[in-house]
């Protein structure tokens, strides 16, 4: 069982920089890749960031591409958002997300497990 909890949400201006993590408590955290997707108030939820179960292979949204770093550490089961740079565009909840299946996909409805979400708000 895959159960996800995020931190590292908070309050920052314009130009600062956040680092969110997710942590699974259960045991097959490596066996699954992981995403970060977001959505802001009226939005729908878009995604952010993908790595595989490796952590050899990542894929970002064009909007945070050059900004934000997606990482992984299987032995803490962990996943890590480092988002730089940040823009007032860039409030939203960050929500992480579980993927058992190997192939690539953006598409939150192919997300297995997800977050309860932790919000970012960029100030200008």
């Amino acid at each position: 069982q895959v159960q996800l909890v995020e931190s590292g949400g908070g309050l920052v201006q314009a130009g600062g920089s956040l680092r969110l993590s997710c942590v699974d408590s259960g045991r097959t955290f490596s066996r699954y890749a992981m995403a970060w997707f977001r959505q802001a108030p009226g939005k729908e939820r878009d995604f952010v960031a993908r790595i595989s179960r490796s952590g050899a292979t990542t894929y970002y949204a064009d909007s945070v591409k050059g900004r934000f770093t997606i990482s992984r550490d299987n032995a803490e089961n962990t996943v890590y958002l480092q988002m730089n740079s940040l823009k007032p565009e860039d409030t939203a909840v960050y929500y992480c997300a579980a993927d058992r299946s190997t192939v690539a996909t953006t598409v939150r409805s192919e997300y297995d497990y997800w977050g309860q979400g932790t919000q970012v708000t960029v100030s200008s």
